[in-house]
């Protein structure tokens, strides 16, 4: 509590300023953030592809040859 008896003391707008300063920093800290989780390797996409490459080989084995 000894931390908000040094921010009652500021005039209006010098808060509004320290509380738009920290506002500003979580927010621009959560985007970089979740930016960083997502432009990571998507495993969920290379599962698809595994999938479909692998449904793709298994029709081609299961086609009657046309000879």
């Amino acid at each position: 509590m000894a931390g908000f008896l040094g921010f009652t003391n500021l005039s209006p707008k010098t808060k509004n300023l320290v509380v738009a300063g920290g506002l500003t920093a979580f927010v621009f800290g959560v985007y970089f953030y979740t930016m960083r989780a997502v432009g990571g390797t998507d495993e969920l996409q290379v599962a698809i592809d595994k999938f479909e490459q692998q449904k793709k080989y298994e029709d081609e084995r299961n086609l009657p040859s046309k000879a």
